[in-house]
């Protein structure tokens, strides 16, 4: 099995990373920095479709194809509105949303000539009920659910499934800007009283690649939080 897993230097992405490594997975992985052992290192820019090109090609020379897309890579801002600049918000909706529809549709064009695949998009629970001071992110991942969902019935019959895992709050350097009353009010409000661990993203991952019959699903893990 041969997967890219976008943003895969840290958080998330190095979770699933690791896991995939783990079950002899061929695993490329892309980040603006860092690389990883065991894995293909790409280093571009998501939301640069000549970027995007260039990786694909580069893990088709490599791997012989493609059967797994993990669009992971995202960032996130913290802040009133109003005080946001287009210069914040055009840098979420590049990385968060441009770099899904562009791994999308370079993904789709090798796996139609492969006879299928799967695409999984790590979304947020944001994207579905809205985050105060979160505003351009949770339109960013609610544009990633939309996008899910609209591609999934347009290359199903193809054999390629599209599903997300909307995330709630994970245990990621993403979240440390929360100080230590923050972190307390976040846990009293989670059924199961802690963090996701981004290993469990990875679990859900896997079970969406070992999954035949699961398309156009935006699946939550939130521990009951939504």
């Amino acid at each position: 099995m041969r997967i890219f897993i976008t943003g895969g230097s840290r958080g998330i992405g190095l979770a699933m990373a690791n896991h995939f490594i783990g079950k002899g997975y061929k695993v490329a992985i892309c980040s603006r920095h860092g690389s990883l052992d065991g894995a293909l290192s790409l280093n571009g820019d998501v939301g640069d479709y000549g970027d995007c090109k260039r990786m694909f090609d580069q893990i088709e020379a490599k791997f012989g194809g493609l059967d797994v897309l993990v669009n992971n890579a995202g960032i996130s801002h913290v802040g009133f509105f109003a005080d946001t600049t287009p210069d914040t918000w055009q840098s979420l909706i590049n990385t968060n949303l441009l770099g899904v529809i562009n791994c999308s549709h370079i993904a789709v064009q090798h796996m139609l000539s492969k006879g299928g695949g799967h695409i999984i998009n790590i979304s947020s629970i944001w994207g579905g009920a809205g985050a105060s001071c979160e505003a351009v992110y949770s339109a960013t991942k609610g544009g990633v659910d939309a996008f899910t969902k609209a591609l999934a019935k347009e290359v199903g019959g193809a054999c390629i499934k599209v599903n997300a895992i909307a995330c709630g709050v994970v245990e990621t350097e993403m979240n440390n800007f929360l100080d230590p009353e923050e972190r307390v009010d976040l846990l009293s409000q989670i059924p199961l009283g802690r963090f996701a661990k981004p290993e469990e993203i990875a679990l859900m991952a896997d079970f969406l690649i070992q999954s035949g019959y699961i398309n156009g699903q935006i699946l939550n893990l939130d521990g009951g939080y939504i």
